[in-house]
């Protein structure tokens, strides 16, 4: 819940308490929430009220009170009714509104500083200073998990992540941009990696079953320090980008267990062209069709067993060897044997990352 609705809840609940109609404004006198349709007092009248030292006005037929947002007059909420009628709903609705917008006030700032942490922004003068403020713990084991949809700011998918975190009272909740978001996650003591990987496949499944979205989850090392933060929120980016790139298939990705993934972005664009146009002079794997890769793949599955892929094919075990032989001729491999089946394994992840390098350069 936004501090909008959050607001405008507020105040509707006041009206079905009290009866009375309720309009909550900004200083420039524009309205943020109204219960009602009712007219304003003339500009005159507010900006009289606004400029004078009281905190409270009552007219005839409405009250005037002053909102103050961390000692900072920011808001004038108006109430229809008599001033005998009014005057203690008056204060506690005050007191409610002015606790809502120094709540989310924390709330804001403290995603602020958690996103100015993560992208590296702060000195370590400034972050000191403000986690301290914040009540924030220095050394404290945590993990940065990166969650990827088509849209994070979509309220299904915040309202299920902040379910699933609030138990975790230290987890940090907050986003970069409209498609990420990021947990800040504080370890107990006998959590490890696989604990981890249960944490964001969980959020996977609870997003797919509750929200209705497709996600990916991507998760860094384990740091120790609040300054590491930074380099963990790069390691959960890195680990997001190779994962989407050779496991496209699997929804969660570990920085410490990319694999061979890791090597292979690692190299010069030129050098895996170089790489490619060596093994294959004659032939490129973009013509290989999508039923041979997933007979390649499956049996790569296998340990290059061709009597299981065949099972989990339902393919004739002899249709198999056929289809290798025509490859073998067509690229001089023969993924049968170890040696080959290793250089094709290579030369196609090679070949994925490539293809992903043209397309988003």
């Amino acid at each position: 819940m936004n501090l909008q609705q959050a607001l405008d809840k507020c105040l509707q609940n006041w009206k079905n308490i009290s009866k009375f109609d309720f309009c909550l404004l900004n200083t420039d006198f524009s309205p943020v929430v109204s219960t009602s349709e009712k007219r304003l007092p003339a500009i005159e009248k507010l900006e009289n009220f606004s400029a004078g030292n009281a905190l409270c006005l009552s007219g005839k037929t409405i009250s005037f009170y002053k909102i103050h947002e961390q000692e900072q007059y920011t808001h004038l909420l108006l109430i229809w009714g008599s001033p005998e009628q009014i005057s203690v709903i008056g204060e506690l609705a005050v007191c409610q509104v002015e606790s809502l917008l120094d709540a989310y006030a924390q709330k804001s700032s403290k995603n602020v500083f958690m996103q100015r942490l993560l992208l590296g922004e702060l000195s370590s003068v400034d972050l000191y200073n403000q986690a301290k403020k914040m009540h924030i713990a220095d050394q404290a084991t945590r993990v940065v998990l990166l969650i990827q949809t088509q849209d994070s700011k979509d309220e299904n998918v915040l309202s299920t992540i902040r379910n699933l975190i609030s138990s975790k009272s230290k987890d940090i909740l907050t986003s970069l941009d409209t498609s990420r978001l990021i947990i800040v996650h504080e370890l107990s003591i006998d959590e490890q990696h696989d604990d981890i990987l249960d944490l964001a496949t969980v959020i996977v499944d609870m997003l797919g079953a509750e929200a209705m979205i497709s996600a990916k989850v991507s998760f860094s090392s384990v740091i120790t320090q609040l300054s590491d933060l930074s380099n963990a929120y790069k390691e959960a980016c890195t680990a997001m980008e190779i994962g989407k790139i050779f496991t496209p298939d699997t929804p969660v990705y570990s920085y410490s267990r990319l694999g061979l993934g890791r090597l292979i972005y690692q190299i010069p664009l030129s050098i895996c062209e170089l790489f490619l146009d060596e093994i294959y002079p004659n032939e490129s794997l973009e013509s290989l069709d999508a039923e041979t890769l997933n007979i390649i793949r499956t049996f790569f599955e296998n340990n290059l067993n061709l009597s299981e892929t065949s099972r989990n094919l339902y393919v004739h075990r002899n249709s198999l060897v056929y289809r290798f032989e025509k490859l073998q001729k067509k690229y001089g491999l023969d993924v049968r044997s170890f040696e080959d089946a290793l250089t094709f394994k290579i030369s196609m992840m090679v070949a994925d990352y490539v293809r992903h390098s043209k397309k988003n350069a």
